[in-house]
Parts: C-alpha cells; sequence; structure tokens
C-alpha cells in the first residue's frame, strides 16, 4: 500500500513539473507588448463578415445612416483586391493589371454603383482595423456614406499572418 502511495505522489509531482507556463508577453522595443498575430480560421469568415455588418450597421445608424446589406458581387470584388495586393505586397487601389476599384466591381456584374473603397494591410483583427478606419476621415466617409446600400468585405491572410482587408461599398 505504501510502494502505491509512493509511486502515485511521485507520478503526481513528475506531472506537475510538467504544466506549462503561460506565454510570456514579448515587448517591443518602446517597452510596449508587442502585438499578437490574429490568425482567421476558414470557419470564420460568415462570422467576421456579419461582425464586422453588424459594427458597420450600429456606426451608420449612430451617424443617421441607413443599414448596409452584404453583397455577394461586392464581397467578390474585396477578394479579388485583398488577394491582389498580397501579391503586389502594398495597400493601394489599383489591381497589378492597372485596373481601378470601379472596374472591380463592374467585373462582378454588381448592378448598383461603386462608391467607395476601404484597405488595410495589418496583422489586427477586423474590429481593430475597422476602429482604424473610423479614426481617419476619408476612410470613415466610405463607412458612413448615407447613399452606400451594400457592402463587401473580405481579406486575405499570408502565411506569415499579415492581412490584407477591403471594404468595398455601393448603391
Amino acid at each position: 500500500m505504501y510502494r502505491l502511495l509512493a509511486v502515485l505522489f511521485a507520478a503526481t509531482v513528475t506531472l506537475a513539473g510538467c504544466a506549462s507556463e503561460p506565454p510570456v508577453q514579448q515587448m517591443g522595443p518602446d517597452g510596449q507588448p508587442l502585438p499578437q498575430v490574429y490568425w482567421i480560421k476558414p470557419s470564420e469568415t460568415a462570422q467576421i463578415d456579419y461582425r464586422v455588418l453588424d459594427a458597420v450597421n450600429t456606426l451608420r445608424k449612430a451617424a443617421g445612416a441607413g443599414p448596409l446589406s452584404l453583397n455577394s458581387d461586392l464581397i467578390a470584388a474585396a477578394a479579388t483586391h485583398s488577394r491582389d495586393m498580397s501579391v503586389q505586397n502594398r495597400p493601394w487601389h489599383f489591381d497589378s493589371d492597372g485596373s481601378s476599384p470601379v472596374d472591380r466591381v463592374k467585373r462582378t456584374g454588381y448592378p448598383g454603383n461603386f462608391l467607395g473603397e476601404d484597405i488595410s494591410e495589418t496583422y489586427e483583427t477586423e474590429m481593430q482595423t475597422l476602429a482604424a478606419w473610423m479614426g481617419t476621415k476619408g476612410t470613415r466617409d466610405v463607412i458612413l456614406d448615407p447613399k452606400a446600400k451594400n457592402m463587401g468585405l473580405a481579406w486575405y491572410q499570408e502565411p506569415n499572418g499579415k492581412i490584407w482587408w477591403t471594404l468595398v461599398t455601393g448603391s
């Protein structure tokens, strides 16, 4: 009996030593914590789309603008651009073939008018990206445009975790 208790005690002590420590937060040269990479799982696509749509519509309501609806054509235009920005390794509004946001939206067959496009190159979440867009007049104006009726949101995440976000609005 004592032998069994001794073996169980030794096993418990050994396993307790295997418990992992919580990860240590890495600090940058400015003494601030370095951001953690935000990894998007393929199964989270719809959740992210609707989370951003809900947040955008809340912001629009507060600004006196009507709600937006997700539109598959605008999502396709945004997805094409997010991937192309990654290929070019620069955040800008023109594709590598020289096409503009208007051209991308027309190619999808979207029946309305293109109104605006917000883009971002970041490691941040969709909510942090939306907050950054709301912090700048030009990108905020795209989100709050009272003429907008539809929205497309897409992203491309590189293997290193960098995310290329695109939000497109249309009437």
